[in-house]
């Protein structure tokens, strides 16, 4: 969803809702750099709770809350915008995520966003690139997570491939050393199942090439500084060479309560050797001799992204366009039915609970893509629009985002989705009434163009719309009136009165 934001803010935060650990910082914008004022992180291993089913167990939910419970008194006192708060995959895999995440939000009093694995590796990109030097060459970013591993490959601040894998030092330890015990055998297992993973990807990763390797997680940091520790590398880089070493380290203490490495915390203990086979699959696999570190990542990347979005320099606004691009969707019309619905929108807001920026972001961005389904088949368009929108990996949109642009555009003709838009809760009534508003400015407009359309009046009600065109107009204009009059049979279907005079 998108969020209610003001020009700026004197702090921002964002919390990072991983499958191993949660992670806030709190910053202060200045100048369109970020200040870093507090750090805040916990393991909570929400990845080691989810069962067979895909349901997170309630005592991985509590570990969750209690950490979050601890955040929120940094959260509270911030207004809406100022927060961004993402989880990754071990809430993109439960099943029964929107009770955690329900819970979650009445604690921070903040929306949580589900984003997806691309999305997560762009925000990890954007994190690196703004706390590494600006080197001009292209770079590779890994970074080993609790449930996924995600692979970007970029130069400067433009990551040009991003991948997510399904793989991470929770999940691996969950699968092959859950009793903590560590054999040879064990670790080839992760070694190997860490490699099959990759293959899909390395071609794509070799095809584009880079100069340097950059971690981003806090197992590579704790591998660097062990590595370091042995005389093996500097500034915590990981070599070929210090992964070998270490491997036969962690083989000849053969239990996960033994490891003792200096730069290893106890509470990464149990998941240091799923975290080291899968960074000696990743170098095998990309043929890399190093790799050194960055304290940027994640959350750092949710901050600048937050920025931007304050700055007027939205990544979203730049997908869009491109997806309007790719699907040849007529700019001009998107425009015009743009244009129409968000004057709709002010006339009335007021009376239907529509004031939030939100609503106008949504409404805005449903306007632009509605036809994009028209370059896959006319019939049943809006229904291939809304599957393109729902499952394409879209920069900047959270998957709740995509779920709700989908439903809109799946609605803007035809039968409006309302049991689905009512999934939302609270806000289900107000995306019923946005699709109205969109339904109302794409029939407006239905000549394309054409021909000038007159001033037109809207008055809203609880359940109805009240329209007022010129008087003799519809008259003069049969199919307009036509449309009007079928738009009201179709509303009717969901107990809504539409009246055009």
């Amino acid at each position: 969803m998108p969020q209610t934001h003001s020009e700026s803010f004197p702090l921002v935060a964002a919390i990072d809702l991983g499958s191993n650990s949660f992670h806030m910082v709190l910053a202060k914008a200045d100048h369109g750099e970020i200040r870093i004022l507090e750090r805040l992180g916990d393991k909570v291993q929400l990845a080691a709770g989810i069962d067979e089913q895909r349901q997170l167990s309630e005592e991985a939910m509590q570990r969750g809350l209690d950490c979050l419970s601890r955040f929120a008194q940094l959260t509270n006192s911030l207004p809406q915008g100022a927060v961004r708060i993402v989880g990754t995959n071990a809430l993109r895999e439960a099943r029964n995520r929107a009770e955690f995440i329900r819970r979650a939000e009445a604690l921070l009093g903040h929306q949580v966003e589900v984003i997806s694995g691309r999305e997560e590796a762009r925000l990890i990109y954007l994190g690196v690139s703004h706390t590494i030097a600006d080197t001009p060459g292209r770079r590779l970013v890994a970074d080993i997570g609790g449930g996924s591993t995600e692979f970007i490959i970029g130069q400067r601040f433009e990551p040009l491939l991003r991948e997510s894998l399904q793989m991470g030092c929770v999940s691996y330890t969950q699968r092959y050393f859950k009793d903590g015990k560590i054999t040879p055998a064990r670790y080839a297992q992760a070694y190997t199942a860490a490699r099959l993973e990759i293959m899909g990807i390395e071609h794509g990763l070799s095809r584009l090439g880079w100069q340097d390797a950059v971690g981003a997680s806090g197992t590579i940091k704790a591998i660097g500084l062990a590595i370091q520790s042995a005389g093996l590398s500097n500034n915590g880089e990981v070599t070929a060479e210090g992964l070998a070493w270490l491997k036969r380290k962690v083989f000849k203490c053969g239990d996960v309560e033994r490891l003792d490495l200096d730069g290893l915390k106890p509470d990464r203990r149990p998941i240091f050797p799923a975290g080291l086979a899968i960074l000696e699959a990743i170098f095998d696999a990309c043929e890399l001799n190093r790799m050194s570190h960055s304290e940027g990542a994640l959350r750092e990347g949710v901050l600048y992204d937050l920025l931007g979005r304050h700055q007027h320099e939205d990544v979203r606004e730049r997908t869009l366009s491109a997806f309007m691009e790719r699907y040849h969707v007529d700019q001009e019309q998107a425009a015009r039915v743009e244009a129409k619905a968000l004057s709709a929108l002010d006339k009335v807001a007021k009376d239907w609970e529509l004031t939030d920026d939100w609503h106008r972001e949504l409404l805005s961005w449903a306007a632009k893509v509605h036809e994009v389904g028209l370059d896959i088949a006319h019939y049943q368009y809006h229904k291939h629009g809304a599957y393109l929108i729902e499952h394409s990996d879209l920069a900047g949109f959270s998957r709740q985002d995509q779920q709700m642009l989908a439903l809109l555009v799946r609605g803007h003709r035809r039968n409006i989705p309302k049991e689905k838009l009512t999934e939302f809760g609270d806000e289900g009534v107000k995306l019923v009434r946005l699709c109205v508003l969109l339904r109302f400015a794409i029939l407006f407009h239905h000549i394309r163009g054409s021909q000038n359309m007159p001033s037109v009046r809207l008055k809203a009600g609880p359940t109805s719309l009240a329209i007022e065109f010129p008087r003799g107009w519809l008259a003069a204009n049969p199919l307009t009136q036509a449309d009007f009059e079928s738009e009201a049979e179709w509303l009717k279907r969901i107990d809504l009165t539409l009246t055009v005079s």
